[in-house]
């Protein structure tokens, strides 16, 4: 019996639209979100407007202010060094219970997975890679068994998005290369099952992450 899944409804969809709207920098950090123009330039009601950033807020990506309106989240040293320990905290919580519980399927899906960004990367396809990331960060949730954590990612994922595009923006192929290494080094440790060089790879490489969004948000010195 095939499950039941009701399509996206409108608020979401518009949600939907306004974070990619901020993942890619079309809106800028900080910057605020007239309501009147959104609904105007979108074609739906000021309410559908409200409901999405209100969804956004959760997200972490808009910021609503008493009287004063929504913003955009700042991205900032501060917002992105507390992302990467939270997410570094979540993920090796989960993955320790991945390397000791995975099944032949899960290897496939996370192999599959990395062979499908290693195509995007040849193509030079940088929004497919990005989303291929993050589905391969979330194929290994698979054992997490707790569904606060899971909750928590999923809220994360956004400014995850958001964060990997600014530190492709500045550095390029790089970035994409470092994550291609990251996902080979990590299927051959969860393949052998070792649960604290997971633990490592994962300190190491959201370190790495933060540093290269830091480097994204440095102000560039004066020509």
């Amino acid at each position: 019996m095939t499950a039941f899944k009701p399509r996206e409804t409108l608020t979401e969809q518009v949600a939907r639209h306004i974070e990619n709207l901020i993942a890619f920098e079309q809106l800028r950090s900080g910057e605020r979100i007239y309501e009147s123009a959104m609904a105007k330039q979108m074609e739906v009601s000021h309410g559908c407007i409200r409901e999405s950033l209100l969804m956004l807020e959760k997200r972490h990506l808009i910021r609503n202010v008493p009287r004063k309106g929504a913003f955009v989240t700042t991205l900032d040293e501060s917002f992105v060094r507390s992302l990467y320990e939270t997410l570094e905290l979540y993920l090796i919580h989960t993955g320790r219970k991945l390397v000791r519980q995975w099944q032949a399927d899960d290897m496939q899906k996370l192999e599959l997975l990395h062979e499908q960004m290693r195509g995007c990367y040849q193509k030079n396809d940088l929004m497919a890679f990005l989303e291929l990331g993050m589905e391969y960060t979330k194929a290994s949730l698979a054992y997490a068994d707790n569904y606060f954590i899971v909750a928590a990612i999923d809220d994360l994922w956004p400014s995850a998005k958001r964060c990997a595009f600014a530190a492709f923006r500045h550095g390029g192929k790089q970035v994409l290369e470092d994550n291609l290494a990251y996902t080979e080094e990590s299927i051959r440790i969860i393949r052998a099952r070792d649960e604290q060089a997971l633990a490592d790879i994962l300190h190491r490489y959201a370190g790495q992450q933060c540093d290269q969004v830091l480097a994204a948000l440095a102000p560039r010195p004066a020509q």
